[in-house]
């Protein structure tokens, strides 16, 4: 069978390349209907990643974001029109301890691996879960980041002491959004407050006790733990804010990717006792979850949408960079392209 995938070969750049896929009994062809960009992708695309990561990468199929039908399966285990949505990170082996999202081993689709932006996509069958009807295509296209953001409040009520009267996000977007509508979920009664820097963006927190800008947060504040949802430049600022303001044995989860090293108050660390943990990607049962917590909870699936800035239809090459540059333009929210090509 041939596909079409669509490149990055270097940054603003697609090109069309045509491969063999192979239809063995292992994979199923699914063909993408709705692509959600990530700020990932942006980082490829503008050329904001290292020349040499660059040129170990491209060219390279961005987005790892997505859902589609499925057009065959040899097995017949998926129905040939079934929605799913297509999980990006691939392990090659189980361990009875370190979760799939990371072992060194895995793969990750648009990270050195092709990702969705293809006519068809030969995935994995243990990489498909199958989309309830209920769940609106545009928001299940960006299920991806609420998968990571569902992993690492689990993880952290996994980490953290009992007592969890109040919880501090700094961030106030995409990401920030999703982790604390998936904390109130979890935790109904938590005060949740949300450190940011644009006002617009955290009117939208409406079931936060309150909101500060970074520069104006009250010597006074204190909170148990922390989400550091930044990332960049502004990663240094916030972690060590966090440490100033958090109480004795509290737990930060960061998240925000730096391409930086991040230097820390460690003497703080160490004085209050704090525990630090990172969370990246998500796997196969954070994916599950997710859809069944989306399904379920037609509330924080609306709140959700509302995350949904624009959906571009894409029919040409044109229309991915036209999709692009317009993401880059946007105030906040998600870029989903309707992928007609």
């Amino acid at each position: 069978m041939l596909n079409t995938i669509y490149r990055l070969v270097k940054p603003r750049n697609f090109e069309i390349e045509f491969e063999e896929i192979d239809l063995n009994d292992d994979v199923v062809i699914v063909r993408p209907s709705f692509l959600s960009i990530c700020n990932a992708d942006q980082r490829y695309y503008q050329g904001k990643r290292a020349p040499e990561v660059l040129k170990k990468k491209l060219p390279m199929a961005l987005i790892h974001e997505a859902v589609g039908e499925v057009v065959y399966d040899s097995r017949e285990e998926f129905d040939v029109g079934q929605k799913v949505v297509m999980i990006p990170n691939t392990p090659f082996e189980k361990d009875s301890v370190i979760a799939e999202n990371y072992l060194r081993s895995s793969k990750f689709r648009a990270s050195g691996f092709d990702g969705f932006m293809q006519d068809n996509v030969a995935m994995r069958r243990d990489r498909l879960i199958e989309l309830p009807d209920n769940i609106d295509l545009r928001v299940g296209a960006f299920i991806e980041i609420i998968s990571v953001s569902y992993h690492t409040v689990q993880r952290f009520l996994k980490f953290s002491h009992r007592r969890k009267d109040s919880i501090a996000i700094w961030g106030d977007g995409n990401l920030a959004f999703l982790v604390s509508i998936i904390l109130k979920h979890e935790l109904p009664d938590v005060k949740l407050y949300i450190m940011g820097i644009h006002d617009d963006k955290m009117a939208g927190f409406v079931f936060a006790e309150d909101t500060f800008h970074v520069n104006e947060i009250p010597e006074n504040m204190t909170f148990d733990h922390a989400f550091e949802c930044v990332g960049g430049q502004g990663c240094e600022m916030a972690d060590n804010q966090i440490i100033d303001y958090i109480r004795p044995e509290g737990s930060i989860a960061l998240m925000g990717v730096s391409e930086n090293r991040v230097p820390l108050n460690t003497r703080m660390v160490l004085e209050k006792g704090l525990k630090i943990f990172g969370s990246s990607r998500s796997g196969y049962e954070d994916f599950k979850n997710t859809v069944e917590f989306l399904s379920q909870n037609d509330k924080a699936a609306q709140l959700i949408a509302n995350l949904i800035d624009s959906v571009i239809d894409v029919r040409s090459v044109e229309d991915m960079n036209r999709a692009f540059e317009s993401d880059i333009k946007k105030a906040g929210g998600k870029t989903i392209m309707k992928w007609n090509v």
